[in-house]
């Protein structure tokens, strides 16, 4: 498998948008799990994850949301996913994540899910 993965950043107001392109498996897990981690350090927890660049997906990279999604909800906050192409659906799906976290259309639809109230 190509080592061929991005992350960028994006913070809009109280939410952190994660942007992930290429393939996110064991070897480039270490790049997503550290910029969770800073997020967390910077007491962001309201994080949205925008996969529309993202063309595989590993049990390892599933694993990193599973790994993290108990610290960011213990803090009120969530990790919600969206633009995911059919192929990555269908494993996330397989594994019921639909069940556990927020599959959206797009960011804006995230966004909005997010009902942060003014000053909070």
């Amino acid at each position: 498998m190509l080592e061929n993965f991005n992350i960028s950043r994006e913070d809009i107001d109280k939410v952190s948008v994660l942007k992930m392109e290429g393939y996110l498996d064991a070897n480039t897990i270490g790049e997503f799990e550290r910029s969770l981690e800073h997020l967390l350090d910077q007491k962001r927890y309201n994080i949205v994850t925008d996969l529309s660049g993202l063309n595989y997906i590993s049990s390892a990279g599933l694993g990193v949301y599973m790994g993290f999604i108990e610290d960011v909800r213990a803090e009120k906050g969530d990790i919600k996913l969206c633009c995911l192409s059919d192929k990555i659906f269908k494993v996330f799906d397989l594994l019921g994540f639909p069940a556990l976290f927020d599959i959206l259309p797009s960011v804006e639809s995230c966004m909005e899910s997010f009902n942060i109230e003014d000053g909070k």
